[in-house]
Order: C-alpha cells, then structure tokens, then sequence
C-alpha cells in the first residue's frame, strides 16, 4: 500500500512587490499550519518522506510541518520541479518517489492540489484551502501504478476552528 498527503502551502502574502516564488506566509498561514500538523499527528502515522516546493510559501508551510512532526533532514526534500500548477507535472513526480518510501507528504500549490486529490481519490473536493490536508490510499505495491485511490480523510484549518 501506498499513502499519499498531500498539503497546499499556507495563506500567502501579496502585500510586498515579490517574485511569486518569493512570497511569504501571513500571520494567518503560520498559524495555520502548526494546527493542522497537530491535528494529522494525533491521529495519523508519519510520513517517510516529505517534499515541497522551493517556494517561499510551500517550503515555509513544509518546515512548520517538519518540526511539529519531527521529522529529520534526510526525510525532507525541497524540490524546485514541485512548484507547479499543473496537476500533471505533480502526478509525474510523486509516480517518480522511490518504492522503498510507502507513505510521501507533498506540499504544493493549487490548481494542482485540488485537481489532484480529486483525481486520485474518490471524493469530491471543491477547493483544497490554504493548509489543507488530504490523505489518500492507493492498494499498490509501486508509486508507478498509482492511479485512483480511497480518500482517507482531509484536515482543513476551518474545521479545527
């Protein structure tokens, strides 16, 4: 079995002229993400891996997670090829995750996200907000294979509010 969570980055900032890369978390998203960790930990196995986008708000929101779930620096990966909008870029990377890894946390950004957990899991959602988590089970042996899969569960900041 594999397990894919995937996480959108945390409400980001337009208030500064920036690169979009370059755009920072507000107040908002970094209260935001410690919730949500908090919430997934208590319930949920950690990830053998986690990866993120080299943007500033991806990779902010990541580092929140990492530390709220200890996870060390040779299971975290910054990933340039993540910060993507395009839903089939991001299936081709997470089917290019080594098979030793079972369960792989991805954060990254929408239109990607969204279309993504619906397009592998089996239930419909609208809109993956800023800091939100979805988890998703795939009954395969490779992340080569990995096609439709069985929504776990999301954890969205409104609903631990």
């Amino acid at each position: 079995m594999k397990r894919l969570i995937l996480v959108r980055h945390g409400k980001s900032s337009w208030e500064h002229d920036l690169e979009d890369r370059e755009r920072p978390l507000t107040k908002r998203g970094l209260s935001d993400g410690p919730m949500v960790a908090e919430a997934f930990k208590k319930e949920y196995a950690l990830p053998e891996m986690i990866w993120t986008s080299d943007a500033v708000r991806a990779n902010t929101t990541a580092d929140i997670f990492k530390d709220v779930l200890n996870i060390s620096d040779s299971n975290f990966e910054v990933k340039p090829k993540l910060y993507t909008f395009d839903e089939k870029k991001l299936k081709h990377h997470i089917r290019g995750c080594e098979e030793s890894i079972n369960t792989l946390m991805v954060f990254g950004h929408n239109d990607a996200m969204t279309s993504l957990v619906n397009n592998f899991g089996d239930k419909y959602v609208g809109n993956v907000p800023t800091t939100g988590l979805t988890i998703i089970d795939f009954d395969v042996e490779r992340w080569t294979q990995v096609k439709k899969g069985t929504t776990v569960t999301t954890i969205f900041p409104k609903d631990l509010k």
